[in-house]
């Protein structure tokens, strides 16, 4: 019941908070700049207000007042899921900062934001083997076994896995409603894994982001009203690895996350297969989701068929849990 409370509670806050915070975002004409190797009908979307992740965000937040009988009994792995989310939505919003400042889609270097998010993930991970939160030993789904590892691995391994996972949130944002659609299946799973492990405290986090998605959703469906920006993009990211790693279950992103990986090797290919072919192409345009674009899907279309895979795949990952 508390969770549901905590999912519900998150969702009014996003939403409230929306309609306060976008007539201020449209005054301080925080507006997208629209990249122009993207699709040209996004060009029409220039100007829509970014930075929209704040709204859920405040949902998330939700989490840390449900999450205060833990907290009292010493147990902070709510408040270092949250504090570490807030950190990489700090990142997001000095990128996003940059780009409305100097109008042009650049923000901060690649190379600062991944000094940026190892410095990150790797105090994070820090702070939750002090809290006794984190588990060397590698949990295998379906197998249902685990592997222990040196921790100096076992920590080189996390950071690359949660830096990759964020970097991957964030280009599935393309479109729409994408990336909130995708995730709020991803983080009912997690409820779920919460519940199965009887950790019922761990499951008020993904709960209030959950919510928090849902009532961003309600802005940012398509035709969207207000974009996460890299604000909510990279936090989300960082959410989503965050709770797998909490519950010491960071492998089955990789059913759970398959629209986030899939977008991700999409990219990887076109590149990689751009330089080797000296200008060749496998798909239309990168990440995938522009490819079904220039196919000719719709928005709609793409969110309802991606959000789709990803609810099987969740349904799939449950059975590689239990």
């Amino acid at each position: 019941m508390r969770i549901v409370l905590c999912l519900l509670a998150a969702a009014a806050v996003s939403f409230t908070v929306g309609h306060f915070l976008l007539p201020m975002l449209r005054a301080l004409k925080a507006g997208q700049s629209i990249r122009e190797i993207g699709p040209a009908w996004h060009a029409s979307k220039s100007g829509t207000p970014t930075m929209g992740g704040l709204m859920f965000l405040a949902g998330m937040l939700v989490s840390l007042l449900f999450a205060i009988p833990e907290m009292r009994q010493g147990d902070f792995t709510s408040l270092f899921l949250a504090l570490f989310t807030l950190v990489f939505a700090l990142i997001g919003f000095l990128d996003d900062f940059m780009k409305v400042k100097y109008h042009r889609n650049l923000g901060l270097t690649a190379l600062q934001k991944l000094l940026l998010q190892l410095a990150a993930s790797g105090i994070f991970l820090a702070l939750l083997r002090w809290n006794g939160s984190l588990s060397n030993e590698l949990f295998i789904p379906f197998w249902k076994v685990t592997v222990r590892i040196n921790w100096i691995v076992y920590f080189l391994f996390a950071m690359f896995v949660m830096v990759g996972c964020v970097n991957a949130v964030n280009l599935t944002d393309g479109i729409d409603g994408l990336a909130a659609g995708v995730s709020i299946p991803v983080m009912i799973f997690f409820i779920v894994a919460a519940l199965l492990q009887k950790k019922a405290g761990l499951g008020l986090f993904p709960a209030a982001m959950a919510g928090g998605l849902a009532g961003f959703l309600c802005y940012n469906f398509h035709p969207a009203k207000v974009f996460m920006g890299d604000t909510g993009s990279l936090s989300l990211g960082a959410a989503v690895c965050a709770i797998a790693f909490a519950l010491n279950m960071p492998l089955i992103l990789i059913v759970v996350g398959i629209i986030y990986i899939i977008e991700t090797v999409s990219v990887i290919l076109q590149v990689g297969y751009f330089k080797l072919t000296h200008g060749k192409r496998i798909f239309r345009m990168t990440p995938i989701h522009h490819h079904y674009e220039m196919k000719g899907w719709s928005e709609v279309k793409i969110f309802c068929v991606f959000t789709a895979i990803t609810v099987a795949a969740c349904i799939l990952g449950y059975f590689g849990i239990n």
